[in-house]
């Protein structure tokens, strides 16, 4: 039997046919380039560094939240630079939620004596190491003030020194909180 189709139908079914031909070659092609992205990005020599940042940056945010308290999803970190020293502030984010605040407020007000003790174990555990700036800091601790402040929804340790040798290691220290919380505030005095 001899099936004899019409041109019209015909046309389709070869565009059909051409279609999924073209749709596998696709689908093919945009495999290989998945594969040869994702492989591209291992040869990466960056790739390394970015995998630990990643990963540092989670360790910071659990021994953060373990070492403060308090979840740090739910709060807000500044670090300030000031020309006379700088600041903490931290913020709950919803201003309903006393039990961050309370928690905040303890944790800071802790900071307050310990730093002024030159006990800085809070900071070296969260960031797994020793931040810059401490230890001159740990050295000169009787030329830097602390003083705790209860603001909305949470509260502030404002650090002070005339001394210029603790101003620049306050600095340093904050711009390294700055960096590893990742807060966007300014690394620049203001």
């Amino acid at each position: 039997m001899n099936l004899r189709l019409g041109k019209p139908l015909a046309i389709q079914i070869a565009v059909a046919c051409l279609m999924v031909a073209a749709y596998a070659q696709n689908a093919t092609t945009n495999s290989k380039d998945a594969n040869t992205k994702d492989d591209s990005m291992r040869d990466c020599p960056m790739h390394k560094q970015h995998t630990a940042t990643q990963s540092h940056h989670a360790t910071v945010e659990k021994h953060g939240d373990q070492a403060m308290g308090f979840p740090h999803d739910q709060t807000t970190h500044h670090f300030l630079i000031r020309p006379d020293g700088g600041s903490i502030e931290v913020t709950a984010n919803d201003p309903a939620d006393n039990a961050s605040t309370v928690a905040i407020r303890t944790h800071l007000s802790q900071i307050t004596v310990a730093f002024g003790k030159g006990d800085f174990s809070q900071p070296m555990f969260i960031h797994d190491g020793l931040p810059p700036g401490v230890t001159t800091m740990k050295l000169l601790k009787d030329k830097i003030q602390y003083h705790y402040e209860e603001i909305s929804s949470g509260a502030r340790v404002r650090i002070e020194s005339a001394d210029p040798l603790a101003l620049a290691a306050i600095h340093d220290f904050l711009r390294f909180q700055i960096s590893e919380h990742q807060t966007g505030d300014s690394s620049m005095p203001h």
